[in-house]
């Protein structure tokens, strides 16, 4: 489903912040991405989501080659793929559901789908009797549940989650891995980058470990944080 081939990001002043990357992810996967900060993380999931293109080599998400796209066809693309961030993004004057139906308003969708999608994703994420309450209104462990909804509305098939803990204490952190989880054996794909460890060590899943730019190690079943 999700292939690097020969991938190499080379930023300004001849900084490299991947270098060869190789591996494939198939569909239903949940694959943990770690490593100490700045060892690549953030930049592979960039090259994923098509906020960044390669310097060589070449990233194909469904047999598409998505470095090659052209611009006007990435919001078709990126409709397959839910992002879920740190800092969870959320619009502050809008209510829990205009912003979960926001992601769906910016794509054209019809006023019957935003009313049918929306209830169906807050009860997904346990937040059925928070819709018209405020981001301020609602705990860490919360908007970051709301960041997920708004990620699953375009019924996605890869949601990739970017330290979707990292500002969360230990409750919140594992009741929002227990929702990826629960995510994945619908048979969406996870890729989870986080610094963790002991959330990464208790999934057993596949884990990529990035040192330098470099994979330094592909846990393929019950993978380790070993760094």
């Amino acid at each position: 489903m999700i292939i690097f081939e020969n991938v190499t990001k080379i930023y300004l002043d001849n900084i490299f912040a991947l270098e060869d990357i190789n591996f494939n992810i198939e569909k239903g996967e949940f694959v943990s991405v770690v490593g100490q900060s700045g060892a690549g993380k953030s930049t592979l999931l960039k090259l994923l989501f098509v906020e960044e293109k390669p310097t060589q080599g070449n990233v194909y998400i469904k047999k598409i080659k998505v470095n090659k796209l052209k611009n006007s066809d990435l919001p078709k693309l990126r409709r397959h793929i839910g992002v879920v961030f740190q800092d969870f993004k959320l619009l502050n004057k809008k209510t829990i559901f205009e912003n979960v139906a926001f992601a769906m308003e910016v794509a054209g969708n019809a006023d019957r789908e935003i009313q049918a999608s929306v209830p169906q994703v807050l009860e997904i994420v346990g937040l059925s009797e928070k819709t018209n309450n405020y981001p301020q209104e609602l705990s860490g462990g919360e908007r970051q549940r709301v960041s997920i909804a708004r990620a699953l509305v375009h019924q996605p098939e890869i949601i990739i989650a970017d330290e979707p803990t990292g500002n969360l204490d230990i409750v919140n952190s594992w009741e929002i891995i227990q929702l990826l989880t629960k995510i994945n054996q619908y048979g969406t794909t996870i890729i989870l980058a986080t610094h963790n460890r002991e959330i990464v060590n208790s999934l057993n899943k596949r884990v990529i470990t990035l040192d330098g730019g470099k994979i330094v190690r592909d846990q393929k079943d019950k993978g380790r944080y070993l760094i």
